[in-house]
């Protein structure tokens, strides 16, 4: 990232500034970037929330995050004391209007002493039910306006609404104080590197492009495991489940890009335009069949590497007859020229035996197998594997001769690591995106057509699982989900690539 330019100065106000996600990523993001000299010479950060902080208490508790979890060297206090001495804090109501002329007043006293010019950028860390008042608060206060070249930008947090109905609400909720084009809805895994070299891969590669089709690919895999369970999160995560809490958004978005055309240039309306148009392809499903399409499932109670692991409906905060999932598999199409015929297969759960995302792009068979003997000769087919965490990578499988006599075929592996690239510096998501948004970059930032795209798909879905009907398949904590999840592929004898934890075991992918 040391090419980028660094931003204009400006101030940068969280709600929620006490939270655990500017604890654990947003400060430390930041002190990522002062500590590469990208942010500009005249920033500071203004946290907001319930908690009574004084700005030396605020910077002592924020000094623990950044020393945790900051990539950063933080064992030189000069570079740390500077950045603390850029962050403020203020107790507000953030339900209360009144409270804002308070922030407004802070702000104005902030860009006066560190020559913001005016630029704010507000964070909400906050739950999805304080975006609207917040919204609705800064424009009362004309904190919206922009005038005399300054700008002003919001970043929202996800949950991006809880369905179709409410994600067209907090859009217009939204765009009736802020424009579209300053509103920024985040989605950490549009930060992650292995995702942005997904575009590059593809648009910037001649032997790709030209295979990236329905001729050539027999289908798309993405998985995203979690090895834990909701732990303290039961009460949060029942409303919400897998559906709603990774697949609609992390693994839609991660769908648009493997699926996207080229678009015309890398500006931020000319990718997301693309965006668009793949979940505008997405065919509906059939409200009336959605089990041959989704699986939804939830884990039991079971025996995880010696140690009793409790079942989701015997976690903190769930009710016992609950039939929330904690893990749903998806099997859609696209209607466009690219993409007919190409099935995609997309899995999230927790309780699984690993924590791992990627992509798979399996290619076809070839038509004819010439070597080795038999009338059973079959090769395994050519497969694209895109790590995205952890232990970022890309793998290409094919196939070779074994040494020695004969025309005996064995699959083999060419692979890359991130971790390989010693000298480079690779940033964390929240990094990439905050410089970003003080770039004025949108591109990696979810547009308010696509999320309502998005939930359209997701609609029917969520309909469905409102009948009784409707099965949830139990599967036990540690193994990879339900059975019945196998019955999505077209081939009988499909099944998901069950990778192994670490990309490197043993040099190379491998499968359990």
């Amino acid at each position: 990232m040391d090419h980028l330019p660094r931003p204009e100065n400006c101030l940068l106000a969280i709600f929620g500034g006490s939270g655990d996600l500017t604890f654990r990523k947003l400060v430390p993001g930041l002190y990522n970037l002062f500590c590469r000299k990208l942010l500009p010479e005249g920033v500071a950060v203004l946290g907001l929330g319930r908690t009574e902080f004084s700005d030396d208490e605020f910077r002592e508790h924020l000094k623990k995050g950044i020393r945790e979890f900051a990539q950063a060297d933080t064992s030189d206090e000069g570079p740390l004391s500077d950045f603390l001495e850029r962050i403020f804090y203020l107790a507000i109501d953030t339900q209360s209007p009144e409270a804002y002329a308070g922030v407004r007043e802070r702000l104005a006293e902030l860009n006066e002493r560190f020559q913001a010019g005016g630029n704010y950028l507000f964070y909400m860390s906050t739950p999805p039910s304080l975006f609207e008042p917040i919204a609705t608060a800064l424009g009362a206060q004309q904190l919206h306006r922009e005038a005399g070249g300054a700008w002003r930008r919001l970043i929202v947090e996800k949950p991006f609404g809880y369905d179709l109905a409410s994600a067209r609400r907090l859009n217009a909720d939204l765009q009736s104080v802020f424009r579209e084009e300053q509103i920024y809805r985040i989605d950490h895994y549009l930060g992650k590197e292995t995702v942005q070299n997904l575009l590059v891969l593809r648009f910037a590669n001649g032997i790709y492009e030209p295979l990236w089709n329905r001729n050539y690919i027999e289908k798309i895999e993405i998985t995203s495991a979690e090895n834990i369970g909701v732990g303290s999160r039961g009460g949060y995560y029942d409303r919400a489940g897998a559906l709603r809490d990774m697949f609609q958004n992390h693994l839609m978005h991660l769908v648009s890009m493997v699926a996207m055309e080229p678009p015309a240039s890398f500006s931020p309306d000319a990718v997301r335009n693309e965006s668009v148009k793949v979940f505008d392809s997405l065919r509906p499903l059939d409200p009336e069949n959605i089990e041959a399409s989704v699986i939804r499932g939830q884990y039991t109670a079971a025996t995880v590497k010696g140690e009793a692991v409790k079942g989701y409906r015997e976690e903190k905060g769930v009710p016992e007859d609950s039939r929330t999932e904690t893990y749903v598999a998806v099997k859609f199409y696209l209607d466009n020229w690219r993409w007919a015929g190409v099935p995609f297969y997309v899995r999230t759960g927790k309780h699984l035996p690993t924590r791992v995302t990627e992509m798979v792009i399996h290619f076809k068979q070839i038509p004819h197998a010439i070597f080795g003997s038999g009338h059973g000769r079959h090769y395994q087919s050519n497969r694209l594997i895109i790590r995205i965490q952890p232990d970022e990578g890309i793998l290409m499988t094919f196939n070779m001769k074994l040494p020695g006599g004969g025309f005996q075929v064995k699959t083999v592996d060419m692979d890359f690591h991130y971790a390989d690239l010693a000298d480079v510096y690779v940033p964390e998501a929240y990094e990439r995106l905050l410089l970003d948004c003080m770039l004025g970059d949108a591109t990696l930032y979810a547009r308010g057509d696509a999320v309502e795209a998005s939930w359209r798909f997701v609609a029917p879905i969520l309909d469905a699982w409102q009948r009784a009907d409707v099965k949830v398949y139990g599967y036990p904590a540690g193994t990879w989900g339900p059975l019945e999840s196998r019955r999505l592929f077209d081939d009988p004898d499909g099944d998901w690539r069950y990778p192994c934890k670490n990309l490197a075991s043993d040099g190379a992918y491998c499968e359990l």
